[in-house]
């Protein structure tokens, strides 16, 4: 809960189609109910979409500020990282809290993941920008994913897509937090801390992603 303390909204600055926007924007009609999931395929991946999981993070603490008071509450979004194949890092510092919230799912099938995603309910869906498959389903796995999920975006684990139409930008605050994910992994992943500096503009990264169909985004599981 250190991001309840430590980030306000006014910290993210969002813009979908290149014109100024919110959060309400990317997630329509966004509650403190939604579920996040994000898939990840590359050490530290989720690093790449920081900008937007932290920017839910801090709209589900403005909620419960709203609801409860500055002190009122202790509750931690339910909010979750799907590692394929392989832990892929500990994004504990996103806020993604307590540690189950990172799932190990195995990189047999994109049922396997697709269960995964379901039997957490996820309504907001962010996936790797990679080539589009034909997973083949199973149908009551599609059926439950297109009657609850009902955002899905692009990202990349650099930090940047192509076509991209919505940006993220945080603070030094929110890229602290993504140093200490980077610095947990240690010298072994230098070209990751590279891929990041590379974003950055004056210490802060602006973060790209694509707005997806729910089929567009199950055909990258």
């Amino acid at each position: 809960m250190h991001t309840a303390a430590e980030l306000a909204s006014s910290d993210f600055v969002i813009e979908v189609a290149g014109r100024p926007a919110s959060l309400q924007d990317v997630f329509r009609d966004f509650t403190d109910r939604d579920r996040l999931g994000v898939i990840v395929r590359r050490h530290c991946g989720a690093t790449g979409a920081s900008g937007l999981i932290l920017a839910a993070v801090t709209a589900f603490y403005d909620i419960q500020r709203e609801r409860y008071g500055s002190d009122g509450f202790f509750i931690y979004p339910d909010y979750f990282l799907f590692h394929v194949g392989e832990c892929w890092g500990d994004h504990g510092m996103l806020d993604v809290w307590p540690s189950h919230k990172e799932v190990l799912v195995g990189n047999e099938s994109s049922e396997e993941l697709l269960r995964a995603v379901n039997d957490r309910a996820v309504t907001r869906l962010l996936v790797e920008d990679r080539e589009r498959r034909e997973p083949g389903f199973e149908r009551p796995s599609l059926a439950s994913a297109r009657n609850r999920i009902v955002s899905a975006l692009a990202y990349s684990a650099d930090g940047r897509v192509t076509e991209s139409d919505v940006t993220v930008t945080g603070n030094r605050k929110a890229e602290s937090y993504v140093d200490a994910v980077l610095g947990a992994e240690g010298g072994s992943r230098v070209e990751t801390k590279a891929a990041r500096d590379a974003l950055r503009r004056d210490g802060i990264a602006t973060e790209t992603y694509r707005r997806l169909s729910l089929d567009e985004a199950l055909a990258r599981l």
